[in-house]
């Protein structure tokens, strides 16, 4: 738990109070800002946004409005330009927010030898419906592996099976034989869906393994199964990618994995270890199996905040660098240790303080980028990247204009720190601005340690990128100034024993000036690509320039 609103979170509220739509207010810009006070903003912007008052900042409710109009307010002390919806800091965010209801839920299989059950939580939760409030299925079920559709990698999962009118089952992540990027891109849920409902299922189960559960327990997860679900809504009102065709969806922890592939070919930890060798292959389960539940419905909307610095070239102006970190964390839930606010501290109170610490540098310097440079706090992050894909497919400036992205999202900085981790940036010429900048001003670039967790499709940078937009996303560094420490085991214990937990609190020792360092890192990669005579591409053959490239309408 945090304490009560801090009194230096309180005077900038207080100072920043008033209409958030209101033409900014002259400031006489700073010709540099000491490091020791980007370091003060950043810790002030966190200890409003994690505390305990905004009840975990969950999209759709009011304690993420309240941090809508914080960011607002930050916005117009710092002096950018309302660039929202009419005139506003606020682009609406339509959405359909869906919960399930434990009542009536039902995951039972129909074997010759006998019935199994599995119960609610403990072994499965149902997904939620976005197209009905109650739905039963009852179909014969197939293993589909990894449920990817990679030819072009030599590996279909689908090859020779039918799925029509049958429950899918699946794991997530694709082949560990895929190239990272590859392997990023098949991992999608989305796409995963899409598959199925395109080849005839009418449901699917996704199945837990042995190595996520060690890394997030499924009891850990489970227990917070009245959170919501939420879709973006389109034009005529329909939940987008909530594919109607799957009419019933559930997910199994491990245990209730190992029970539903009683029966199969081979064993289940031999399914496990193919699975982590990419050499799954799909085969039909025995029986038919029952799933039925209920879901409550409704429309809320939520907001992104845009601000806008304008750019000093009216030739390059009308071009737009978009910095985005998510607003949202997921709210209340089942307490732990007798805390049920989930407050997000790390994820993302500091990326959002980062991103407006880089808006405070970036207006203080008397020498503005030739481009404009927008400061986006999108909403839903935590639901699907919802508030990121709707402003990138809908964006406040014209369509065209975006020519880059640049993201924050959760940098765990629990020590000093020399380095940052760039995701994403072998793709574009988007790298050789991140090298310039950190070589400038000596921050180390360390490759991605983990790059089978796919993060570069996992945070909001992917929203732009699907349309067609070069980004990069610049995560926490792994390298301890102190030699006997170690940063990345320190990151590890925080995604086992924080990530996603009350314990997301400011009571975690969050070290200020790493995170200062990172906003100065990401002023400076603006101004760079602000100022390039040419706007950012995507590099010759790159994997996501060829899918993305062509700038899919919406």
């Amino acid at each position: 738990m945090t304490s009560k609103l801090a009194p230096l979170a309180l005077c900038l509220l207080v100072a920043c109070s008033g209409a958030p739509d209101a033409p900014p207010a002259a400031e006489a810009p700073a010709a540099t800002i000491d490091a020791a006070a980007g370091a003060r903003h950043i810790e002030a912007d966190v200890a409003f946004l994690a505390n305990d008052l905004l009840e975990g900042r969950a999209a759709g409710t009011r304690g993420f409005d309240l941090a809508a109009l914080y960011v607002a307010n930050r916005y117009r002390a710092i002096g950018l330009a309302p660039a929202g919806d009419d005139g506003s800091y606020f682009q609406k965010v339509p959405l359909l927010e869906a919960r399930r209801v434990r009542e009536g839920a039902r995951f039972t299989v129909q074997r010759p030898g006998g019935d199994l059950a599995f119960e609610f939580q403990r072994d499965f939760l149902p997904g939620m419906n976005f197209n009905a409030t109650s739905h039963v299925v009852t179909a014969p079920l197939v293993f589909v592996g990894q449920a990817v559709h990679a030819p072009e990698l030599g590996h279909d999962d689908f090859e020779g099976v039918d799925l029509t009118g049958k429950v899918a089952v699946y794991f997530s992540g694709a082949p560990s034989t895929f190239e990272n990027t590859q392997r990023a891109y098949h991992s999608s849920g989305l796409r995963k869906m899409s598959q199925l409902a395109e080849r005839g299922a009418v449901g699917a189960i996704g199945l837990g393994n042995p190595v996520d559960e060690a890394k997030y327990p499924w009891a850990r997860g489970a227990r917070n199964w009245q959170m919501p679900g939420m879709r973006l809504v389109d034009a005529q009102g329909l939940p987008v990618d909530a594919w109607p065709q799957l009419k019933a969806t559930a997910s199994l922890g491990v245990e209730g994995a190992r029970k539903l592939l009683e029966g199969a070919p081979m064993s289940a930890d031999e399914i496990f270890e193919r699975r982590e060798k990419g050499t799954l292959e799909s085969f039909d389960l025995p029986g038919q199996v029952t799933l039925a539940g209920a879901t409550t419905l409704a429309r809320v909307d939520s907001v992104n905040v845009v601000g806008k610095l304008e750019g000093s070239d009216p030739a390059l102006a009308g071009e737009h660098i978009a910095y985005s970190a998510h607003l949202d964390h997921i709210g209340i839930g089942a307490e732990v240790d007798g805390d049920g606010i989930y407050n997000g501290a790390f994820d993302n109170a500091l990326g959002i303080a980062v991103m407006l610490q880089a808006a405070t540098e970036l207006q203080a310097d008397p020498a503005k980028p030739r481009r404009s440079l927008l400061f986006v706090a999108v909403t839903a992050e935590e639901r699907g990247l919802l508030g990121a894909d709707y402003f990138a497919k809908f964006p406040t400036v014209p369509r065209e204009s975006l020519v880059a992205n640049i993201n924050m999202d959760m940098p765990v900085f629990l020590t000093d720190v020399t380095d940052v981790v760039p995701i994403g940036v072998a793709h574009s010429s988007l790298a050789a601005d991140v090298e310039a900048a950190a070589a400038q001003l000596g921050v180390g670039l360390t490759p991605d340690p983990k790059p089978e967790e796919v993060v570069f499709v996992r945070s909001d940078q992917y929203a732009f990128v699907r349309q067609g937009i070069p980004a990069v996303y610049l995560d926490a560094g792994i390298k301890a100034r102190n030699p006997d420490i170690d940063a990345l085991a320190l990151y590890e214990d925080f995604l086992t024993g924080h990530y996603h937990q009350p314990s997301d609190d400011t009571n975690l020792p969050i070290h200020y000036p790493s995170a200062a360092m990172l906003a100065r890192l990401n002023a400076e990669i603006g101004r760079r690509v602000g100022n390039a005579d040419a706007r950012p591409t995507w590099n010759e053959g790159d994997f996501f320039g060829q899918t993305f490239g062509g700038r899919p309408a919406p």
